[in-house]
């Protein structure tokens, strides 16, 4: 027996096809810029042309692979190496955005060519969005006239919905705003987007991605102040953009307020200090009585767990607002701040259902505690509510509004004979 180890055959010369499929096509733009190039070329400064060369090009080129290539020639002629400089050792073509006039109507023509080949190739929206994030961090290899055109095109695709307001976030970055490039293209970029639409518009799609609170980002640490953003927007013509950057830090401010509100409520602070604490963040933040009140009442009301049955929760509310009336009383010394507090819970008992039946108690409560006056009460009652839960609030407060008349009426005479 032949206790060597058979030896497995082998195959020796043995070639082995491989499938088409399964060959890698090396990445290759030359070619694919080539043909974009000479297209490009040969249409010349007629965008209506360009944008049909555009669209039947896609059914022979590979979009999809050269998705950036395509969008760098379009944009600057030719590829872009990083920093923002044109690759030497290609072709490259004049009709390009950066070559184009330096004027809004041109701008919004090429705009028209974007959209038109993305509303055609929708595979393309990503690459398009990533592509013009790439270009904002390459600003500072670009002229100042390629700059303007690049602003004022982005803030008409903004306007026009063709990228989303987060591709901003490549204007934080710290070169660009150091040097100020980020501020300047940012005033260009927002003139043409509240061109095309309006501040609305603009804040409904900077809140939409969160950018409604960054703005302050486009200047360097030691100018992130609301004074500077105003000053620089405003004199660059852009007041409405400094007037929501402003109103978005008063937001910001009170919901930390509020926020520092209820902690210093759930930790049981002294009313003195609270009260200390809220007049010195009025000041400093110009916050007025009449929304400071709003804010104290949203405070007081969201430091406690309510009950969901409507019998005992009035019960509850009672308890909780004659132990925080003082608070209350600190921020209604003005007639507009009481009927604003009227105001706020009215909402409140509308927006929360079961707390229906408890208005009237708790304004009742309120005017006892010489938070509320009669005045306001009156004015409330007579025209100042809003239409949530009107008609059942009004019947709830008929006999004490009627009280109140009948005391005003006996104080008046009482004062009449007394003369």
């Amino acid at each position: 027996m032949n206790n060597q180890k058979q030896q497995k055959p082998t195959l020796t010369g043995q070639r082995f096809k491989t499938r088409k499929r399964d060959e890698k096509e090396r990445f290759d733009p030359s070619q694919f810029q080539e043909s974009i190039v000479q297209g490009l070329n040969q249409t010349g400064t007629d965008l209506e042309a360009v944008a049909k060369f555009l669209d039947a090009s896609g059914a022979k080129l590979d979009y999809r692979r050269y998705a950036e290539t395509l969008f760098d020639i379009l944009v600057a002629g030719g590829m872009l190496a990083p920093g923002g400089t044109l690759s030497d050792d290609m072709t490259r073509t004049e009709f390009c955005l950066f070559k184009a006039q330096e004027d809004l109507e041109t701008m919004q023509a090429y705009a028209q060519v974007f959209n038109k080949l993305i509303r055609r190739y929708k595979y393309l929206e990503k690459g398009f969005e990533d592509e013009i994030k790439k270009l904002l961090l390459f600003l500072k290899g670009f002229t100042e006239s390629e700059r303007n055109k690049l602003a004022m095109l982005t803030g008409i695709l903004l306007a026009n919905g063709n990228i989303s307001a987060s591709i901003l976030s490549s204007l934080f970055n710290e070169n660009l705003v150091k040097e100020g490039v980020s501020a300047a293209f940012a005033v260009k970029l927002f003139k043409s987007w509240i061109n095309e639409k309006d501040i609305n518009s603009v804040a409904a799609s900077l809140r939409k991605v969160g950018m409604d609170n960054r703005l302050m980002e486009l200047f360097p640490a030691n100018k992130r102040s609301c004074e500077h953003f105003s000053k620089y927007f405003t004199d660059a013509g852009l007041k409405e953009l400094s007037d929501f950057a402003r109103n978005q830090q008063s937001i910001g401010a009170r919901k930390e307020l509020q926020k520092e509100l209820q902690e210093q409520m759930s930790r049981g602070d002294a009313f003195k200090d609270i009260i200390a604490y809220v007049k010195e963040e009025m000041k400093k933040s110009n916050i007025s009585e009449q929304t400071m009140i709003g804010i104290v009442w949203s405070s007081v009301m969201s430091s406690v767990e309510w009950n969901k049955k409507e019998e005992l929760v009035t019960e509850q509310a009672i308890k909780h607002l004659k132990q925080y009336s003082p608070l209350l009383k600190a921020f209604t010394s003005q007639g507009l701040s009481e009927l604003t507090l009227l105001l706020k819970i009215q909402e409140y008992c509308y927006d929360n259902i079961h707390f229906m039946k408890a208005f009237q108690k708790i304004v009742v409560l309120l005017y006892k505690a010489d938070v509320l006056s009669e005045e306001a009460i009156l004015k409330w009652y007579t025209d100042a509510h809003v239409a949530k839960g009107k008609s059942v609030f009004l019947e709830q407060m008929k006999k004490f509004v009627e009280w109140l008349k009948n005391a005003e009426e006996e104080s008046e005479s009482e004062e009449e004979e007394g003369d």
